[in-house]
């Protein structure tokens, strides 16, 4: 296609520390736009002298979509292809060129990767769309905002486009719940927003609002996805273990597996609830079935516990208890190949071994 005007949009407070970094990422585009809502620091100074065009707005009451909704009102009439990005994100080099060569007439909407989490060795990522044309859509909700449009939707995905997120772990999330509560009640019919709603009551550790938000969101129509209303079940166990009701926890973490036994997550949750009980027969199950699914969905639900040595070092722990060393050594062993910094798996891998026919008694080579 011919060249196209392309504008990333994002807003900003008090994000001084990524203003450079992000400038550099997105200076790529034809223009950059800043809605600012109420920095106190450098940020606007800095994003204005790399080129950002930065309009300070007041948000009364605090709304995600509302916010975004500024920034996209600042981005040209003419521009081809709006990118909606945070200043915590940093887009892959080469984006454009990607975006570029994908993009189409008819297209609406482009989709593309989204890497969330670095954390524990593995890259959590899923499929992101918050590239766009210009007119027809505008964000809905108060948080954990998405776009909606007012036509017909043409999508593609753009290969190799990745856009990775290096978060500020130390900023508050006080204002989610209440703005998740507002959200839940302008959408009552919205599955993920009731979903969002009682993990966000489980963070705050109160359980019984989780469990009753939670009921709610397995019994809507639109509660369709086995992976997430998984989650959802193994959140309501989690409320009750807290609550010491193991009984109740058991039951939900079987209904989890159920729903979805192509995930690790699951087993993962039933592994640990059994080992904390010493129901070793369970635990040594459960974590044997959870390690014949080899490939997470690598949708956001996935777990990077499930995917390290943790079921391994359950299922060691486990056959250990019932005596069957031969197989507590090759899940220690396992769990030692993908942590061998951790020195507790080192030791039972020790003490495993000691345990197989022929070891040397102990203190002895």
């Amino acid at each position: 296609m011919d060249h196209l005007k392309i504008c990333v949009y994002a807003i900003s407070k008090n994000e001084e520390q990524f203003a450079d970094r992000w400038m550099d990422a997105v200076s790529e585009a034809d223009l950059v736009v800043v809605a600012d809502t109420g920095s106190t620091d450098r940020t606007i100074e800095k994003l204005r002298a790399r080129g950002a065009l930065v309009y300070p707005e007041q948000i009364v009451p605090w709304r995600f979509d509302e916010a975004r909704n500024r920034a996209l009102a600042h981005v040209p009439e003419d521009a081809d292809i709006c990118v909606s990005n945070d200043l915590d994100e940093v887009f892959e080099k080469g984006w454009r060129q990607k975006l570029e060569n994908a993009w189409q007439p008819d297209t609406t909407r482009a989709r593309y990767t989204f890497v969330w989490d670095h954390r524990d060795g593995m890259d959590k990522q899923f499929p992101m769309e918050k590239i766009h044309i210009r007119h027809g859509y505008r964000w809905i909700h108060p948080v954990h905002e998405v776009l909606a449009y007012g036509g017909t939707e043409k999508k593609i995905f753009v290969p190799g486009l990745v856009l990775h997120h290096y978060p500020d772990n130390g900023k508050p999330r006080g204002q989610y719940l209440p703005l998740l509560e507002l959200s839940a009640k302008e959408n009552p019919q919205d599955s993920q927003t009731h979903f969002w709603l009682g993990r966000e009551y489980v963070y705050h550790n109160q359980y019984d609002a989780a469990i009753r938000t939670l009921g709610e969101y397995l019994s809507l129509p639109a509660s369709a996805w086995d992976e997430e209303k998984s989650a959802a079940m193994r959140l309501i166990a989690e409320c009750y273990s807290r609550q010491g009701k193991n009984a109740e926890a058991k039951q939900w973490l079987w209904r989890s597996i159920a729903q979805c036994p192509y995930v690790r997550e699951p087993y993962l949750a039933m592994a640990r609830h059994a080992y904390l009980l010493g129901e070793w027969p369970l635990a040594a199950f459960v974590a044997s079935e959870g390690l014949k699914i080899t490939r997470p969905t690598g949708s956001y639900l996935t777990e990077p516990e499930a995917w390290g040595e943790r079921l391994y070092d359950y299922g060691a722990i486990a056959c250990f208890q019932l005596g069957q060393y031969e197989t507590a050594q090759q899940y220690a062993a396992e769990a030692v190949r993908i942590n061998p910094g951790d020195e507790r798996l080192r030791r039972n891998l020790a003490l495993i071994r000691a345990k197989l026919p022929g070891a040397a008694p102990e203190g002895q080579e």
